[in-house]
């Protein structure tokens, strides 16, 4: 087959023509992320009811919604947020791979189900269903040096010029001013002059509604079809009042007498904020601050690039003089970085794996022909990633990188054994190339089938890691089968045209001194032929005694068992992605501006240090949690590009951590952004408290929450576990005397909603000015609802059209309550995080906290996780079902090849080795075993395995040659030593960058290099000593049972 492509060398070129072409055209069409799409699909419901408390958030609303949404299709967890704003926000997500667009459909049908018993204030508001990507893909400020120019403003110019238009770009999933800033015409009603001409809140909302009309009379002079009509004219009527001047001569009562009582008599009307609840600043500057996030699916990359020209071309365009915009936080930052850094160790893994193989080789042309195998492998490898719609991302670029010193492998071999076959027996290339590609093509196939077959099986698993794995298998198996295919076809061609016997290659004058170039060549030879005479006295002495072969077996089985145990675990390394968050929380009870205060401080000690690119911060806001309120508030800090700064985040967060330790007015928690964008929304620890009593009292869970936080924090795994659950909010209870309100004629339902009016605000109307829409809002002026004593002198009109003050049948008491509640899988919930102690992994963390709630949490407590956390605690010992599922593959494709169980056990016993190496490497380095360092295990298996192959071919083929097993096991390894280690460090050199990795995503990249390196250094020199001793066991027993059973088959190499 094999002597086709030699004949023919134009096929073999166009054929990897071809390969490349295919790849590189697919190359440009490939979408960059970070990540593959792992980060389970999330539905959000979010709803609003205006001046309503968390607690009749949770049920009117949430539980209602949470009772129609359980257990819709694919779901995996569902967790709601209610605010003491009235804002309730119900996040259902998903399991991974299910579609996001039926789970919002699904969703939708859920809440329509519902709708009805919903309270009218939250219907007319609106009950928002979207799909949404539970990651920051970007936050924008907008602002300006003209100190006219206040937030209000910016935040509607933002709103009319800016959002829109970003919404509409194709791949933005989410974005939204944060806050609440919209303009609205705001009614201030006075209750005194209400009283004086009998006008209650009722009343104003009524007129509201029934005089700012949008209305439809008609056409006069329309025909009929009864007489015939000349001319006809279309009715139009003023519509609804755009002005304050307008809303101030509403009516809201006229008599006979001519008296015209106007809104304008009882309120002050202003067109001015809807909401006063959030303040954004950048760089302590006012501010209007858009949180972008991504639709499932699309190319973060390319999003943000279009937002970019977007944001550009909209400021050239439209912006008023002084008005800017910065970039706070930008997803795409840190991918750049990290893919540039993957970038680089591709080429200088591409340069020392040519420089490996030029000093084995010691021939340019023969340094060449592998070094072709390269960019056809890899570059060929971009199609199939297309057909299978990977993405470009650090997963699939890591299988590339270390697949350089692969797919080198194939085109090593073959070289070496035409090499060896002109050497040895003075053939010309051609024939040299023929008679190597006889012996060899049989293990080449071996080879390749066994290193394809460790990765396929592994691409069969599912969930967020299976997606990891599917992308790094699938990526490796398809570069190598490509090396495969070029080493049967491109390989041997330019061998045939392009190598030249070394006999007539070193020939020099006589009396000519050597070259420095030659004296090197001729040290290494020498150095190598000492060697390898060592290695075979070595062989000599041990292949045949079985008690060191199993000795060293064990030492390192056990030794990989021990170190499996000490190295700790963790799920996706928590890389510096060059932002910082802080979490601000003011005592109970504290207002805005005290919050701002804090908020500020934070922001500006954080300005100060030189690593620091700018402070974004938000007052009244929670990012951990997303919901808002007058405690919370946050800091995002974004840090300057890896190469112009020499501190890490970490070691910012500890700066940062005790330049605010004297701010005695809040607690303030630093943290990263989550290692995978979606999966929660910080880095560390992420889990739920549930309260399973159905007693529902919070005071309660208060109690066991915090006491669970402090158990945790006494663990050495665990650093600052904290929880946003506070029920300890002083609240005004309102008891209403229903004998009394009776009595008066005043029902609960109309002393309620008027409260609503007065002291929260309703909704009245809205109108389209500056082609957007606003509200009417209606609420009683500041100053008459600034003490809890004010609401006893408010009134309400009972069913005479009297009004009653509320002093007359209510009743104030102080309470505690929460700010906000949040409940999971329709549990009442307190959320945990926090981050794994220095020196331990998140698995370490993980166990401590599954340790501590076991016997601290009281009976009809539990928990959950949420966030990675989640498929981390979940996941169990899915690595080593991955590595046995593995191992069985390559063992039974390898009995397949030999027609042998037992040939192919020598293969697989010599693997704990390579094993014992990465963990060492992993241990000695500090390093977790995380995905990247299990998917460094699995690779192991076969490029070890490779090692293996090589000997047992050789030595099965001089066995069936009528030499002793013991014989052919040493004669195999001594002659397959060199490509054995040629191979070995040319792959250990194309690590070598990732282990001394820096800047972005070095810890990924020091754990798959140091795994994979540490694998293939003890499994080379280890490996080589024992698999001849293996063979010799199992040949041996193999020869005995075919003696008694039946005559040896000819094995594949001799029938290729």
């Amino acid at each position: 087959m094999t002597s086709t492509f030699i004949h023919r060398p134009v096929l073999s070129i166009v054929i990897s023509i071809l390969i490349t072409l295919l790849g590189a055209i697919s190359l440009f069409q490939l979408p960059i992320t970070q990540f593959p799409d792992i980060a389970p699909p999330e539905v959000n419901v979010t709803t609003r009811f205006t001046g309503a408390n968390a607690e009749t958030c949770v049920k009117a609303v949430a539980t209602t919604l949470e009772r129609a949404i359980n257990g819709v299709p694919g779901m995996a967890y569902m967790s709601s947020v209610s605010s003491n704003d009235g804002t309730s926000v119900v996040q259902i997500i998903f399991k991974s791979g299910v579609n996001p667009d039926a789970a919002a459909v699904n969703v939708q049908n859920r809440v329509s189900t519902v709708i009805d018993e919903l309270p009218q204030e939250v219907i007319k508001s609106g009950v928002q269903v979207e799909k949404v990507q539970n990651s920051m893909l970007m936050y924008i400020n907008i602002l300006s040096n003209d100190s006219l120019l206040d937030e209000k403003f910016l935040f509607n110019f933002t709103d009319i010029n800016v959002l829109k238009e970003l919404k509409r770009i194709d791949g933005v999933g989410f974005a939204e001013i944060v806050g609440s800033k919209d303009y609205a015409m705001r009614v201030w009603l006075k209750p005194d002059k209400m009283l004086m001409y009998n006008i209650s809140a009722n009343d104003v909302i009524s007129a509201l509604q029934k005089q700012n009309v949008e209305a439809a009379p008609g056409k006069i002079g329309e025909s009929s079809g009864k007489a015939a009509q000349t001319l006809q004219y279309v009715l139009r009527y003023t519509g609804k009042f755009t002005t304050e001047e307008a809303y101030r001569k509403i009516v809201i009562r006229g008599s006979e007498t001519g008296d015209i009582l106007r809104l304008g008599d009882i309120a002050d009307v202003d067109f001015d904020s809807q909401s006063y609840g959030v303040v954004s600043k950048e760089n302590g500057k006012p501010s209007a601050a858009i949180m972008l996030k991504q639709r499932p699916g699309s190319n973060a990359k390319e999003v943000i690039g279009n937002l970019k020209a977007k944001m550009a071309e909209l400021k050239s365009a439209s912006f008023p003089p002084g008005m800017d915009y910065t970039v706070s936080y930008d997803v795409s930052a840190f991918l750049d970085a990290s893919i540039y850094e993957v970038l680089k160790t591709l080429v200088e893994a591409f340069v020392l794996v040519a420089l490996v193989v030029f000093i084995f080789l010691q021939d340019v042309r023969s340094t060449i022909i592998p070094i072709i195998a390269v960019p056809v492998s890899l570059v060929g490898t971009f199609f199939f990633m297309q057909l299978l719609g990977f993405s470009l991302n650090l997963i699939t670029l890591f299988a590339l990188v270390l697949a350089i010193g692969i797919v080198v492998d194939n085109a090593i071999v073959v070289i070496e054994a035409v090499h060896a076959k002109m050497e040895h027996s003075g053939m010309g290339a051609r024939k040299a190339t023929e008679h190597a590609m006889r012996e060899i093509t049989g293990a080449i196939i071996a080879i390749t089938l066994v290193m394809a077959a460790v990765f396929i099986p592994v691409s069969f698993l599912d969930g967020p890691t299976g997606i990891f794995y599917r992308q790094f298998s699938l990526t490796m198996a398809v570069s190598i089968v490509l090396s495969g295919v070029t080493a049967l076809t491109l390989t041997p061609a330019l061998c045939a045209l392009f190598l030249k016997n070394p006999h007539e290659v070193h020939k020099h004058l006589p009396g000519a001194l050597p070259s420095r170039k030659e004296r090197f060549f001729a040290g290494f030879n020498k150095w190598y032929t000492n060697l390898s005479d060592r290695y075979k006295r070595l062989l000599d002495l041990i292949a045949n005694r079985r008690v060191v072969t199993f000795g060293i077996l064990i030492a390192f089985t056990v030794g990989t068992g021990l170190l499996g145990n000490i190295v700790p675990s963790g799920f996706i390394p928590e890389e510096d992605q060059g932002a910082i968050y802080a979490n601000i929380t003011t005592p109970t009870g504290a207002t805005l501006e005290r919050t701002d205060k804090v908020v500020d401080e934070v922001q500006a000690i954080a300005s100060e240090l030189a690593a620091v690119n700018s402070v974004s911060s938000l007052s009244g806001y929670s990012l951990l949690s997303e919901g808002t309120g007058s405690i919370y508030g946050m800091n995002l800090i974004s840090l300057k590009n890896w190469k112009e700064r020499k501190e890490s985040d970490k070691d910012l967060m500890k700066v940062l951590d005790e330049k605010t330790r004297h701010i005695k007015d809040a607690t303030i928690e630093f943290f990263t952004p989550p290692p995978v964008p979606g999966y929660g929304n910080s880095s560390g620890f992420e889990l739920r408290l549930l309260d399973k009593t159905g007693t529902g009292d919070l005071a309660k869970m208060q109690e066991v929450a915090n006491a669970f936080v402090e158990e945790l924090n006494k663990r050495p795994e665990i650093s600052n576990a904290f929880t946003t659950f506070n029920a300890s909010f002083p609240q005004l209870l309102l008891n209403l005397d229903g004998d009394k309100a009776a009595q008066k004629g005043v029902s609960a339902e109309n002393a309620m909603s008027t409260l609503q009016t007065l002291i929260g605000s309703e909704y009245a109307t809205n109108f389209i000015r500056f082609a957007q829409m606003y509200k009417v809002m209606v609420q009683a002026l500041p100053e008459y609802r600034a003490e809890p004593e004010d609401i006893l002198k408010l009134t309400v009109k009972n069913d005479n059209g009297e009004l009653v003050p509320f002093s007359a049948f209510l009743q104030i008491e102080k309470v505690y309550g929460p700010e906000q509640i949040t409940r999971y899988n329709m549990y009442t919930s307190a959320m945990v995080n926090g981050q794994p102690a220095k020196g331990y992994s998140s698995g370490q963390a993980i166990q401590a906290i599954k340790e501590v709630a076991a016997s601290k949490l009281p009976r009809g407590f539990g928990y959950d996780w949420a966030g990675s956390s989640r498929d981390q605690a979940q996941s169990g010992n899915q690595a080593l079902v991955i590595f046995a599922i593995s191992l069985l593959f390559v063992y039974l494709l390898l009995s397949a090849q030999y027609e042998s169980f037992l040939l192919p056990l020598p293969v697989i016993l010599s693997l704990p080795t390579g094993i014992f190496g990465a963990f060492a490497f992993l241990y000695a380095l500090r390093l977790e075993n995380n995905i990247y360092a299990q998917i460094a295990t699995i690779m192991l298996i076969g490029i070890l395995g490779k090692n293996a192959i090589l000997i047992i071919e050789f030595a099965a083929l001089k066995h069936r040659q009528g030499k002793k097993p013991l014989q052919a096991a040493i004669e195999a390894a001594t002659e397959r030593l060199r490509p054995i280690l040629m191979t070995s460090f040319a792959f250990i050199a194309g690590l070598i960058p990732l282990m001394i990795a820096s800047g972005a995503g070095e810890i990924g990249n020091r754990t798959i290099g140091s795994a994979a390196a540490g694998g293939m250094v003890f499994g080379t020199v280890f490996g080589v000593i024992i698999v001849p001793g293996l063979y010799v066991v199992f040949a041996g027993i193999e020869e005995r049972r075919n003696k008694v059973h039946r005559k040896e088959e000819p094995a594949l190499t001799e029938t290729l």
